[in-house]
């Protein structure tokens, strides 16, 4: 009910409706309170509901012409508001209860992880700022800021910049996204993310150093949108000419790369997009790869250029770069633009909705998990402001400020944090064009094209639309541009400027409040805030002192500020919270003082500007004081004015990109480990392999004799199943396997009751290729959570041999293993690069002390015995994988209060629960399944679209991600049992949040299909002869 001022004066009503509230029939609240106020105990007690039928009920009470009737619809008003009110207490106290219980979460995650990590702390573990110190704030003030003070220190840095040549890849995935006419405000998906993503790519390609910046989004081919959205590649050109840089070359550039991925002829919301990401994800792996490969020929000497950085913005692009990210194993970076935990808060507090029906309006437990797992995969989290990481970041189980700190000084001290990592929060405030800013340096007096009493005819258009206002259009103006929304504040603005008689006789008030026809026409929210500030207009007699126009052009508020500028004003924001406050900056460049909220990113921006005053924006004298502080003081008016003249560059975006290319040159280098010396290929990261058509004959002799000299295979003395002699692993992973020569793979991906279940199921889809298989142009891959020696003993029980399947994918995708050309002495052999792909973050001994410690307190405590229900396997455990046996699966807890406890206490990993529960497995954060087939990819260049991955109807707690995808899913009806179902009863999110069941790339086989019918079904949708 914020802003809803107009309430105030009706409950005064209520109060003053005569003898008929003081009768025997009045109402029990006025008369058990006495002295009770209706107006204060809804502003005091009430505030923050949007009640705004209220008003409906007002306008009905006060046309009632029968008084007791009235006074009867008055009081059904006061209950509703002291139910509102005890509504908000009921959800207050669920909120304190949610803080309370994360609060004790995360104190006993850090005693542990305080606990594991042995030694003393040093005074940096216990008094360090929230996060490392950027170019624009930190708690030591203005003089700790590294600022470029003249174009010659910009051009030293640029010049130190010199023979790089990076090629950085961002993804934004929602919403409408074109370089130039930007339909901003279109929908709620495409707003100012969409203007920041397109404006950083451009200044990244102008950058010296970057060689090309890819875009990453949607391709929309749609007929309610325009078809520029569906053309594939559209290059950005720079602001200016002067930044192309001297590397110009083929590719080199900005680009918006449009992947389809999703309904082909639909534009849908965000909301709807979850279950694309792993499509929109396996379109982008092959737009980077090949991108790779062509800057490779050009810039690389054949080696390919990977990305240095992938950057994800948004939850479902962070969730996206995640995915990219472990795929190729370079580093990632995330921008969260608005937080998914923070407005379920919000959301839980307004009380219209329940958890339920916000999750099925929103899919915001998708969204939140998505955060989490970008917290998982990034290396650095960059934000606007130090609020977001304060007060919104702190929500998250994957971040914690305390012991983020203490991880940091470990690290700065070169000692061990046994395996727990934490991303780095990094404040870089968005960047801004100034190019075509020029400040007003001359003064109203003497102007040559004219007066403000009479502008020349040569004026803009809006300033005649706003000093028409105005009795005395020549006092300085003070400005506010914010929508009319309760949240922004306007009201006590006008307010304060309606009780300060001295502010009225220096200034006039200019309320920029967006673009309107008529107020029924407006939203109830932002009519009732617009009716209040009229009804302040009237009641303060502030006719001739304020300007509220009607329209604006976008193009035009650069007029406004400039106007503001020219009469010596100041920009004010008065909202209770600004997450940035980038209309601030905006001030700050045409030369305006700004008077700013004290919450939020202001404070950044003033620590960083100093060109004006803080203000409590609650607090309605001290909004006055500033006001005429710096109207009335030309003194201080100039001084702020010039200081913000003077630092404004820092929030361009060549400044924006310094920072930002700087941060990403202290993230450690990743990219694909492998070489290919000795198949005459040469060179490390990309190379001919991603061809796998090209020269194959040329090659054939070489290839079998380098296969021939592959493996040794699998050390028989292993003490754990599937180890393997690193030295074995070394000499013959890089050799190419026979799943190259392949026109299609079949992955065999399911997840059944018995061993004996999956060879049944195997058996039948061998058969169902049974030509094509015989011919060699079919190729399998068993894809479990069983050990290789398990799968050796089950190939033996089954009659089959190792060289039946081209690929092994196994322990739930930490391990990757190929059949030898010696199955007689040593059948596998292990892909060792495989592992150094996927050790990104790797809690090793650290995490397995905590699993062990986890373990040991998951008892039957409803049994005699106290019974340990979670047990660690050895037998079953790799360097990868630790695996534990679960004797009661209905009784072990859901894999997400795992995950959660890993996070809380900074271990990022991937639990997986398998074989019907009885088994979990946890393996690293960006492991899994359905990354080894694109790692598959990345490495042998098999393309995923060559894929047909089985699954049952059912299967292990990662079976969503081997559903969707460029490859085309089977999905085996019946196989699965209501055992394993149950493992995805207890989620975070419905499994049909992210099934795309109506993709054409998903087909389903009828419960107890022979063969046969499997063969028709894949003949069906092309993939075998008919």
């Amino acid at each position: 009910m914020a802003g809803n001022d107009w309430l105030n004066s009706y409950l005064e009503a209520i109060l003053d409706v005569g003898p008929g509230l003081e009768d025997a029939k009045s109402s029990l609240l006025l008369r058990e309170r006495g002295r009770f106020s209706p107006t204060r105990y809804f502003v005091e007690e009430v505030i923050g509901f949007d009640e705004t039928d209220l008003y409906r009920s007002w306008v009905r009470a006060s046309s009632t012409r029968s008084p007791q009737e009235r006074n009867t619809r008055l009081e059904n008003m006061c209950w509703r508001i002291w139910n509102l009110a005890r509504q908000k207490k009921q959800l207050e106290n669920e909120t304190a209860q949610r803080m309370n219980k994360r609060r004790l979460e995360r104190e006993k995650g850090r005693r542990e992880a305080t606990a594991d990590m042995s030694e003393d702390l040093s005074e940096g573990e216990k008094g360090d700022p929230v996060s490392d110190v950027s170019a624009h704030g930190g708690d030591g003030g203005r003089a700790r800021l590294p600022r470029i003070s003249s174009a010659d220190a910009m051009e030293a840095w640029a010049n130190s910049q010199k023979g790089k040549k990076l090629y950085i890849v961002l993804v934004s995935v929602h919403g409408l996204i074109r370089g130039e006419n930007m339909e901003l405000g279109r929908d709620s998906d495409t707003g100012g993310q969409v203007k920041y993503v397109v404006e950083l790519a451009r200044a990244l390609g102008s950058m010296p150093g970057v060689y090309r910046v890819d875009l990453l989004t949607r391709q929309v081919s749609a007929p309610e949108v325009d078809s520029s959205y569906g053309e594939p590649t559209e290059m950005l050109t720079p602001r200016n000419a002067d930044d192309f840089g001297d590397d110009m070359g083929e590719s080199s550039g900005s680009y918006i790369i449009r992947i389809p991925f999703g309904p082909r002829d639909k534009y849908i919301p965000k909301e709807q997009l979850w279950p694309y990401i792993p499509e929109f994800v396996d379109g982008a792996l092959s737009h980077i790869i090949q991108m790779s490969k062509a800057l490779g020929e050009q810039i690389g000497n054949g080696h390919a250029v990977w990305p240095v950085a992938i950057h994800g913005h948004y939850a479902d692009a962070g969730d996206s770069a995640a995915l990219l990210s472990g795929a190729l194993n370079v580093p990632m970076l995330f921008t969260g633009h608005s937080l998914g935990r923070d407005k379920l808060e919000q959301l839980l507090k307004q009380g219209r909705l329940s958890k339920d029906e916000i999750n099925t309006t929103y899919k915001i437990m998708r969204r939140i998990e998505a955060e989490e797992l970008a917290l998982d995969g990034s290396e650095i989290v960059i934000t606007s402001t130090r609020q977001e990481i304060e007060e919104q970041w702190r929500l998250y189980d994957g971040f914690d400020p305390v012991l983020e700190r203490k991880l940091r000084a470990r690290i700065r001290r070169n000692v061990s944090c046994y395996g727990r990592f934490m991303p780095r929060m990094a404040i870089i405030p968005p960047g801004m064009e100034f190019h075509h800013i020029v400040p007003h340096d001359g003064d109203i007096e003497g102007e040559p094209e004219g007066n403000l009493d009479h502008p020349a005819p040569q004026d803009p258009p809006i300033w005649s639309e706003i000093m028409r206002f105005f009795t005395n259009p020549r006092k300085p103006m003070i400005l506010a541009l914010a929508r009319p929304d309760p949240k922004k504040n306007i009201t006590t603005l006008v307010k304060a400027f309606g009780e300060c008689r001295p502010l009225q006789e220096l200034a006039n008030l200019t309320l920029i409040m967006g673009n309107r026809d008529g107020i029924d026409e407006m939203s109830s929210t932002n009519a009732s805030v617009l009716l209040s500030v009229l009804k302040l207009i009237d009641k303060y007699d502030l006719y001739g002192l304020v300007a509220y126009p009607k329209h604006h052009k976008q193009s035009e508020v650069r007029d406004i500020y400039r106007l503001a500028a020219k009469t010596k004003g100041v920009f004010i924001n008065p909202a209770f919270i600004e997450p940035f406050g980038l209309t601030l900056i905006e001030a700050a460049a045409h030369g305006l003082p700004i008077v700013a909220t004290k919450n939020g990113g202001p404070v950044d921006i003033h620590r960083v500007l100093d060109n004006g005053l803080l203000i409590d924006p609650h607090d309605q004298q001290s909004i006055a004081d500033a006001l005429l502080k710096l109207v009335s003081n030309k003194q201080l008016w100039a001084k702020c004015r010039q200081n913000g003249l003077k630092n404004i560059h820092l929030f361009s975006w060549p400044e924006h990109c310094k920072t930002y290319l700087s941060k990403i040159a202290t993230c450690k280098p990743r990219h694909p480990q492998w070489q290919r010396s000795e198949d005459g290929v040469g060179g490390s990261g990309n190379d001919n392999s991603l061809d796998p058509d090209g020269n194959a004959a040329d090659r054939s002799a070489k290839l079998e004799n380098a296969v021939l000299s592959w493996s040794k295979g699998i050390s028989k003395d292993t003490r754990r199943g599937g180890a393997t002699e690193k030295s074995d692993q070394n000499s013959n992973a890089g050799k190419f396997p026979p799943l190259r020569r392949r026109k299609h793979l079949f992955v065999i991906a399911v997840d059944c009751d018995t061993t004996s279940g999956l060879l049944e199921t195997t058996k039948a889809i061998f058969e169902s290729a049974g030509k094509e298989r015989a011919e060699g142009s079919v190729g399998f891959i068993l894809s479990t959570s069983l050990t290789i020696s398990e799968i050796q003993s089950f190939l033996i029980s089954g009659g089959l041999s190792p060289n039946d399947f081209d690929a092994y994918i196994c322990n739930s995708g930490s391990d990757l293993y190929y059949p030898s050309l010696n199955p007689e002495d040593r059948p596998f052999v292990g892909d060792l690069y495989y592992h150094s792909h996927i050790e990104y973050r790797w809690g090793g001994e650290g995490l397995r002390k905590t699993l062990v410690r986890w373990a040991a307190s998951i008892t039957d405590k409803k049994g005699e015995s106290d019974e340990q229900i979670v047990s660690p396997a050895e037998q079953l455990s790799t360097d990868y994988c630790y695996a534990f046996k679960v004797r009661k699966p209905g009784m072990a807890p859901p894999v997400k209060e795992l995950r959660k406890l890993l996070r809380i206490q900074a271990l990022r990993c991937h639990p997986i629960y398998c074989q019907n529960g009885t088994r979990l497995n946890v393996i690293p954060v960006l492991a899994s399944r359905s990354q080894a087939l694109r790692y598959l990819y990345v490495r042998w260049g098999f393309e995923l679209s060559k894929m047909v991955v089985f699954v049952g109807e059912c299967g292990d707690t990662d079976y969503e991600g081997l559903v969707a995808g460029l490859h085309k899913s089977v999905i085996l009806k019946g196989v699965g049992s209501s055992a394993i179902s149950q493992l995805h009863n207890n989620r975070n999110y419905p499994l049909s949040d992210v099934m795309p069941l109506d993709s054409p790339n998903i087909v389903e086989a009828t419960e107890g299909c022979s063969s046969a019918d499997i063969q028709a079904l894949l003949e069906k949708v092309g993939y075998l002869k008919g």
